[in-house]
C-alpha cells in the first residue's frame, strides 16, 4: 500500500511538472522541456557509464542543451533556422576530443556520446516548433501579441497518459497474450488495444478543446502515439536490459527516472510533428 501511495503521489508531481511547464506560459515551456533533456542525457549517460564504456557526458550534455536553445530560438523567429548548423562543429570538437581520451574502444564511446542527441535531443527540440506559429489551447499566463498554443504538446501527453492507463487497466485483467515477452514480459496483445482504444476515444473527447488540428488529425495522432509509444516504451526497456538495470534512475520513486517515464515521448513525437507539419 505505501507503494501505491508513492507511485500516486509521484504520478501527481510528474503530471503537475509536465502540465504546468507546457501549459502554464512560453517561458515554463521551454524550462520543462530543458528539465527533460537534460534529466535524460544525464541519466543515459550515467547508464551507459556503469556498462563499461565511458561517453564524453560533458560535452554531450553542453551539445545538446545548446541544440535545445538554438531550436527554442529558431521556433520564436528570434534567430533563423540555419543557425541550428552551430552543432555541427560541435560534433566535431567531441570527435577531436576522443582522440585524445585514450580510450580502448573510442568509437564505442562516440557512438554511446552521440546517440541522445538522436534520442533524446532531437525529438525535444522539436516541441517548441509545434508551439510557436500555431493557434489553439491558449496558456494559462498571457504571454502578449506571440502567436503560441501549448495544444500539441498538452493533448500529446493526455494522450500517452490515456494509453498507458488503457493497457494497464487491461493488460491487467485481460492480458495473456504477450506482446514481446524477450524485451518486456509484462506487455500483452490485449493491453495494447485497450491503450489505443481509450487514447481514441479520449483524442476525440478533448480534440474541440485542444484545437490547432481537426477531431480526425487528433484521433490518428492518438493511433501514432500508441502505436510508436508502445515501441518507445520497448526500446527503453531494451536498453535497461541490455545494461543490467531495472530504472532507469530513482527520480521519481515508483516510477523510475526521466527515461522511463518519458521513453514513449522521445519515439512517437517526431512522428507526430512530422503528421502536422504535413497534414496539420
Amino acid at each position: 500500500m505505501n507503494n501505491f501511495f508513492r507511485r500516486t503521489l509521484t504520478g501527481a508531481w510528474i503530471i503537475i511538472f509536465v502540465l504546468g511547464g507546457y501549459w502554464l506560459h512560453p517561458v515554463s515551456f521551454f524550462l520543462a522541456g530543458l528539465v527533460m533533456l537534460a534529466g535524460s542525457m544525464y541519466e543515459y549517460y550515467r547508464i551507459i557509464g556503469k556498462s563499461g564504456v565511458r561517453p564524453q557526458m560533458i560535452p554531450g550534455m553542453i551539445t545538446g542543451i545548446t541544440g535545445y536553445v538554438l531550436a527554442t530560438l529558431s521556433a520564436a523567429g528570434k534567430i533563423p533556422l540555419k543557425f541550428l548548423l552551430l552543432i555541427l562543429p560541435m560534433l566535431a570538437v567531441m570527435m577531436i576530443i576522443e582522440l585524445y581520451r585514450k580510450q580502448e574502444k573510442p568509437f564505442d564511446a562516440l557512438s554511446h556520446t552521440f546517440f541522445p542527441l538522436i534520442y533524446t535531443v532531437i525529438p525535444l527540440s522539436l516541441f517548441p516548433f509545434s508551439a510557436f506559429n500555431h493557434e489553439g489551447l491558449a496558456t494559462l499566463i498571457p504571454h502578449g501579441n506571440i502567436i503560441f498554443s501549448p495544444g500539441i504538446v498538452v493533448g500529446f501527453f493526455l494522450l500517452i497518459w490515456a494509453n498507458d492507463t488503457g493497457a494497464y487497466l487491461i493488460g491487467v485483467t485481460l492480458g495473456k497474450h504477450r506482446l514481446l515477452e524477450r524485451i518486456s514480459p509484462k506487455k500483452s496483445w490485449e493491453g495494447f488495444i485497450g491503450g489505443v482504444v481509450l487514447a481514441v476515444v479520449v483524442s476525440w473527447l478533448l480534440s474541440g478543446w485542444l484545437g490547432v488540428v481537426s477531431p480526425v488529425k487528433w484521433a490518428i495522432i492518438s493511433l501514432i502515439v500508441s502505436i510508436i509509444g508502445t515501441f518507445g516504451d520497448l526500446v527503453e526497456s531494451m536498453l535497461k536490459r541490455s545494461t543490467g538495470i531495472k530504472d532507469s534512475g530513482n527520480l521519481m520513486p515508483g516510477h523510475g527516472g526521466f527515461l522511463d517515464r518519458f521513453d514513449s515521448t522521445v519515439m512517437s513525437f517526431p512522428i507526430v510533428f512530422l503528421f502536422i507539419s504535413f497534414f496539420g
